[in-house]
């Protein structure tokens, strides 16, 4: 069975990125047996602790597409992002705004695999641990990565977002 076009991409931009998991492995996307859409049901589908999810948030800052890559452990004080990235409007972006930028569905979001790059944010938090998970384009697929590596597959910047 041919893979979701969605994990392919962001398969291989994991492949092109040479990303690793927290054993120094290529990650891999895995395909769970149902669609995990909260950091909890992930983190209980993988056995991991529940902030060990990188949840892929898109928001809509002054109508642009901003990717956080926040801890499943807590949630992001909008109000400090946005006056932290000097923004003045930083909200939830609806799903046709993450359809359109991400091309995958809100659930699903990867940290890459997107038609463009997106400015991206990453949870200093997740640094607390060895290997953490992440979407893989569609709501049941994850991947393995670190702190570490989805700085360097993103390009993104580290921050505190909670």
């Amino acid at each position: 069975m041919q893979p979701h076009p969605n994990v392919r991409a962001v398969q291989d931009a994991l492949d092109e990125a040479g990303a690793l998991d927290g054993a120094g492995r290529p990650s891999t996307v895995r395909l769970l047996p149902d669609a995990v859409h909260t950091a909890a049901a992930a983190a209980e589908a993988l056995g991991v602790e529940v902030g060990q999810i990188a949840n892929s948030l898109i928001f809509d800052a002054d109508d642009t597409p901003l990717l956080v890559l926040t801890s499943g452990a807590h949630r992001v004080d909008t109000a400090g992002l946005a006056a932290s990235i000097g923004v003045t409007r930083l909200r939830r972006a609806t799903p046709e705004f993450v359809r359109t930028h991400t091309g995958q569905p809100i659930g699903g979001v990867a940290p890459l695999g997107h038609p463009r790059p997106l400015r991206t944010l990453v949870d200093t938090a997740l640094s607390a641990y060895p290997e953490i998970w992440a979407a893989g384009g569609v709501p049941q697929a994850v991947f393995p990565t670190t702190h570490a590596e989805l700085l360097q597959i993103t390009a993104g910047t580290p921050a505190e977002v909670a």
